[in-house]
């Protein structure tokens, strides 16, 4: 009986250790493995995938902003036109929608166009007299 019990204090104190002692072998001399970690959830996989992204995202947007800078400054200023067209276009519509505004304002256009040809494109010295003015905003604003 006494034997018996000592046996299990053998095996039970052996299991407390992490290892399996075999009766009758000597327990030295066989390999031990580490101890069986627990498998990681799928959740527990997910997530930390996730939070490694998050810890590389500044990185990754950081790289890329400095390879695509160029392409991605003009596709910018694309969508700002686009959006700034759209903008006073819906401007225009809106102030079309006024009654008395819409006449009003294809009269003023009428009569700056009227006053315009009058000026500068009647004569042929007005004309000349306009391309000089192109001509030099235009270099006001290109240079030589």
């Amino acid at each position: 009986m006494e034997t018996e019990q000592q046996q299990l204090e053998s095996i039970n104190t052996s299991f407390s250790q992490g290892t399996l002692a075999l009766e009758g072998r000597d327990t030295e001399n066989l390999p031990k493995l580490p101890p069986a970690s627990e498998p990681e959830s799928q959740w527990q996989q997910i997530s930390r995938q996730v939070s490694q992204f998050l810890e590389q995202l500044p990185e990754y947007l950081g790289s890329f902003f400095q390879n695509y800078k160029q392409p991605l400054i003009t596709v910018g200023l694309i969508l700002a036109a686009i959006v700034t067209a759209k903008l006073v276009l819906a401007v225009l519509d809106a102030i079309n929608d006024i009654p008395l505004l819409s006449p009003t304002f294809e009269l003023v256009g009428i009569s700056y166009v009227t006053w315009f040809i009058s000026r500068y494109l009647l004569k042929a010295s007005t004309r000349q007299e306009l391309a000089d003015e192109i001509q030099s905003l235009k270099n006001q604003l290109v240079g030589d």
